[in-house]
This record gives structure tokens, sequence and C-alpha cells, in this order.
């Protein structure tokens, strides 16, 4: 048996905190290990636990979110941080971002959703929820660079990479396997010079050598 994805939860509501334990913990693989009600109280609780993956609230007392995700990336880079926030999205998203934060989910989101969230995000991939894209992208300024020489299938696949869609979920639409989604994202990533398919995604919208597809 694989070894299950051991899961910190960071939220300052104990109805929040149960609801998602109560939710993960139905999922086989996934294991939540803690719970904290703030960050100063979470960076603690991830050095002690080492879970593979936490899920921050971004507003919270003491220390919020964001202050403990940066913290944590300085710490602990090989923990993968999902931040939670509500309905809105505001502009701390950006600073996250820059800092390779791996995911961003509204609390909206449902429990299927974020279960794949999750396992995207700890098997190396980036998940930012569309309502964070769109406004990531928003504040770009579009600017001209040195030529990125992709393939066309290269394209398509970075297109279908700045969608929610898992490399799973990608190989699904193109009738092709993970294996040959993952190998066309390294090469994206190389080619780019962008460590996570986030700020390609990102690179690649700045530069206009793609463009945000809401239909995927």
């Amino acid at each position: 048996m694989p070894e299950s994805i051991r899961i910190l939860i960071v939220d300052d509501h104990a109805v929040v905190r149960k609801g998602l334990a109560m939710v993960l913990r139905l999922e086989s693989d996934l294991e939540v290990v803690g719970e904290a009600e703030n960050g100063r109280i979470g960076l603690e609780a991830a050095k002690n636990l080492n879970p593979d993956i936490v899920l921050v609230d971004l507003v919270m007392p003491e220390m919020d979110g964001q202050e403990m995700a940066l913290a944590l990336r300085k710490s602990n880079p090989k923990i993968k941080v999902m931040m939670l926030t509500g309905t809105e999205v505001d502009d701390r998203v950006f600073d996250l971002v820059a800092a390779g934060i791996e995911g961003y989910v509204l609390k909206n989101i449902e429990p299927g959703e974020l279960v794949r969230a999750i396992h995207a995000v700890v098997h190396g991939e980036a998940y930012l929820h569309p309502d964070v894209m769109k406004k990531v992208l928003g504040r770009i300024q579009p600017h001209h660079a040195p030529s990125i020489s992709l393939t066309p299938r290269e394209i398509e696949i970075l297109e279908w990479m700045a969608s929610p869609n898992t490399y799973k979920q990608i190989a699904g639409q193109l009738n092709v396997s993970e294996e040959t989604v993952r190998s066309h994202a390294k090469n994206i990533l190389e080619k780019m010079k962008q460590p996570n398919r986030a700020q390609a995604v990102l690179a690649a919208m700045r530069v206009g050598l793609i463009k945000l597809d809401e239909s995927k």
C-alpha cells in the first residue's frame, strides 16, 4: 500500500478544522496528523509533525496565513502549502504566488475537488483556483521577451496547465497517458526556466504565449 499523505490543518475556526478533517479522513490515502488554531502554533506543529502538506487559513490571529506560509517556505521548503480563503481573493495572493506557494483554494470548494487539489500539489503540481488565477492575470503587464521555443503540442499542454485540471485530468482530455503530460510539462518548465506550473503559466501569459481559456 502507498504511504498516506500527511496533512496538517491550520485554521482559527474549530468548526472549519473539524469539518475539513472529517472530509479528508474519508479518503483512504489521506491522514490528518494535526490541527492548529493560528500560524504561530501551526509552524511549531509543522516542525514536530513534518506533514506532507499544510492547509493554511489566510486570515488568523497572532500570525496570519501569509506570514506562516512564507516562514514555512523558508524553514522547510519540502512541506507543500495550500492556502485556504473565503470567497474573496485579496492582494496577498500575489506575494504568495511569487513566493512559490503551490496551492490556493477558496473555502467553498467541493470536497472532491479539494481532495484532487491536495493530490496535485503533493505530487509537484500547482493548484490555483480559477478566481485566483484571474486576479493574478489581471495584474500582469504584457511585455516583450526573448522568444521561447515550444512545440505546438507543448503550447497545447501549457494552455491546459493554465486551467485547474490536474495532469491526470489533462491526460484524459487529450487521450494520452499522464506520464506523457508530465513529460511535456517537465520540458516546458525547463525551456521556460520556471520552477513550477503556476510560475510557467504566469510567465507565458505575461509574454502573450497563451491566453486563459475559461472553458477548460
